[in-house]
């Protein structure tokens, strides 16, 4: 009789349960050791620290989890989740207001983090050998006697109703994978068993958010959503107000260089005043709150280099923010996650095809490698953004890089008043094209045009 394949993740983070789906398909059994113990109904866990601010699933991502759960944007609006005509949102970017036109892109599914990771997990639930073991907290890795080879995990359980009744397990497994975000200790368990533990880059721009969620009533109703972006290095504060789901606007303030927005209800309102448009300050200010206001501040950039390691054991690998871990306040977190779970399963595919019988061999290297180069472009925006602060940290940026970010800045003043520009530029921050329909000659000339004419009327004002 055929021994039955196990594949273990650590943490029920959405990299963890996206990377379940996929490995379901390639596992007899499949299972996620979760620290928290997950709500019955959507709510905030302390796991997912972010939950309570705004979340944006980009096009890219939205594609994907749809290919992994079909039906899934369907629930989510049958939920409540405003479903958003690109049209009727106001962008203001770093340059101005950009044009009002219709984007060839889907709409967009506004929603709480907290249902999305539920309807998610309501969906994993259904497959038979997919397996939820909460309240376990993994102590260590399990290594044959040559440490080559990883083969499981050591868990420390407690009981949902007595949390004094503890007991701690060794589960094996043909594969383990590293879900557990920024507090990974997949570093300092792999220097324990003699491997060398990665570099780390790690980039921080001191941005804090706080957010707040308002009931749909009044002048809310009326209001249109609005994003502000935030434009290093002189302008340091932006904000969002878009609809969730039960009839809500969630609100959200962020600066950067630590300018940190106040947690306090009058300093919520004054720094939303201060943006760059009155518009979420008029949207807000005599609104009816629902919750306090919460604050965010775990904002760096940090790159763990697993793909550079000279030697890596079999059946490890690491995935979502405990591998590559981005400023959320680009948005970009949750569609990574769904393309790094997407390059799980091409992988693990291949690995099949080239060892049907079953054997890993290699594939944890392989995968770490390609996971690395997956990663460049998002890593790249937003460290690229981050580092024009002025009391940004670990930033050492090559020319080429910088001339980079200095050719974004053109574009992104040139397409406040040309809509294909816009369309262009949006199609990349959805990971729908790549960054290099933003070098095609009809945009250069402008973006090349527009540095001209500044440097003219700079010229201009010196002579007079």
């Amino acid at each position: 009789m055929q021994r039955e394949s196990h594949a273990i993740i650590i943490g029920g983070s959405l990299a963890g349960l996206l990377a379940s789906r996929v490995l379901a398909k390639h596992f007899d059994r499949v299972s996620i050791v979760e620290r928290d113990f997950f709500p019955e109904k959507p709510a905030p866990r302390l796991g997912i620290p972010q939950s309570r601010h705004l979340h944006i699933l980009l096009n890219r991502g939205r594609i994907i989890l749809e290919e992994f759960f079909p039906g899934l944007e369907n629930e989510l609006v049958a939920a409540g989740a405003p479903s958003l005509d690109p049209r009727s949102i106001g962008w203001f970017s770093p340059a101005g207001w950009a044009p009002q036109f219709s984007p060839d892109l889907n709409d967009l599914i506004m929603f709480s983090r907290d249902l999305l990771d539920w309807q998610i997990r309501r969906r994993l639930a259904e497959n038979t050998n997919v397996h939820f073991l909460e309240g376990g907290t993994v102590m260590g890795l399990l290594a044959n006697a040559s440490h080559a080879e990883i083969t499981g995990v050591s868990v420390r359980f407690r009981d949902r109703h007595n949390p004094a009744n503890i007991h701690e397990e060794n589960l094996n497994a043909d594969l383990v994978v590293d879900a557990s975000g920024k507090v990974s200790k997949t570093p300092q368990w792999l220097k324990s068993w003699g491997y060398e533990p990665p570099q780390e880059t790690a980039i921080n721009a001191f941005v804090g958010y706080a957010s707040r969620i308002y009931k749909c009533r009044g002048k809310l109703s009326d209001t249109a959503p609005v994003f502000v972006s935030l434009g290093p290095p002189f302008r340091t504060r932006g904000g969002a107000i878009f609809p969730i789901e039960g009839n809500r606007w969630l609100v959200s303030v962020a600066g950067g260089d630590r300018d940190y927005p106040p947690t306090d209800e009058a300093g919520f309102l004054e720094f939303a005043r201060t943006l760059p448009t009155p518009t979420i300050y008029h949207a807000i200010k005599d609104a009816e709150a629902l919750t306090p206001v919460y604050s965010y501040r775990g904002t760096e950039n940090r790159l763990r280099h697993y793909d550079r390691l000279p030697h890596h054991p079999q059946n490890l690998i690491i995935i979502g923010h405990a591998v590559c871990a981005f400023n959320p306040i680009y948005g970009q977190g949750m569609t990574v996650a769904a393309l790094d779970a997407q390059m799980l399963d091409e992988c693990l595919q291949k690995q099949r095809e080239r060892h049907p019988e079953g054997d890993l061999t290699s594939l944890a290297r392989q995968f770490q490698q390609k996971l690395a180069k997956l990663h460049t472009i998002p890593w790249t925006f937003a460290i690229s953004q981050d580092s024009r602060y002025p009391g940004s940290e670990g930033a050492k940026l090559n020319l080429a890089t910088r001339l980079i970010i200095e050719y974004m800045e053109l574009v992104l003043k040139v397409l406040v008043g040309d809509a294909k520009v816009c369309q262009a530029f949006l199609e990349v921050l959805h990971m729908i094209e790549s960054p290099a329909v933003l070098f095609h000659p009809s945009i250069a000339v402008k973006a090349i045009g527009k540095l001209v004419t500044d440097r003219q009327k700079v010229e201009g004002t010196r002579q007079n």
